[in-house]
């Protein structure tokens, strides 16, 4: 598909940066008895193979429709908007489940960070959900201005904070919280799962 092809490269490498939002709520070491701590830990891993599958498939799909060069601008455009929407769908349930958790008791500034993370998930899903728009937007049947449209989406994507999520994440779950996380089933499982890259 001569035109998007390039820009169906720089949509995958875009994609990069998000993957590894999927790895945060993992962690390595024993916590001490905290039973409070726990039970928070337990609230937000439960959900978090599911909201990883979804989210890493999501991905998955956007960089497989990215690398099909055979790929019409409906059939990218119909993938990347799918996977958009379930990007959003998956950062929303993630901040919702951390936002109905509450605070991690006997934290420091628990109610600060559990905010932060919260914040920058829902923003994320929001980014997202926008990226949805702007590719359903875009003009399949020329094929220059679906790949300008596609080269904007691109840009958009470059932009988002995903950065500034997996920070706030990995300060929600850094000392005590980490460790109890790390002691959960689903969160091992979410590390131990085949698109994960650290443990």
């Amino acid at each position: 598909m001569e035109g998007t092809d390039p820009v169906n490269k720089k949509l995958a490498a875009a994609l990069s940066g998000g993957a590894v939002l999927v790895l945060t709520l993992t962690g390595c070491g024993g916590s001490e008895d905290n039973k409070e701590l726990d039970a928070w830990a337990k609230k937000v891993c439960d959900q978090v193979p599911a909201q990883n599958q979804k989210i890493t498939a999501a991905y998955d799909a956007i960089t497989k429709a990215a690398e099909d060069t055979e790929s019409t601008p409906a059939e990218l455009q119909k993938a990347d908007s799918q996977a958009f929407q379930d990007l959003s769908d998956g950062y929303k349930a993630r901040a919702t489940v951390i936002d109905t958790a509450g605070a991690p008791p006997g934290v420091d500034d628990g109610a600060k960070r559990q905010q932060a993370a919260v914040t920058k998930l829902t923003a994320l899903s929001t980014a997202y959900a926008d990226l949805k728009k702007q590719v359903d937007g875009l003009d399949t049947k020329n094929q220059a201005k679906f790949a300008t449209g596609l080269k904007d989406v691109v840009a958009q994507m470059k932009k988002l904070d995903t950065q500034g999520a997996l920070d706030a994440m990995k300060n929600l779950e850094s000392g005590d919280t980490k460790q109890a996380l790390s002691e959960q089933a689903g969160c091992k499982q979410a590390s131990a799962s085949p698109s994960s890259t650290a443990g």
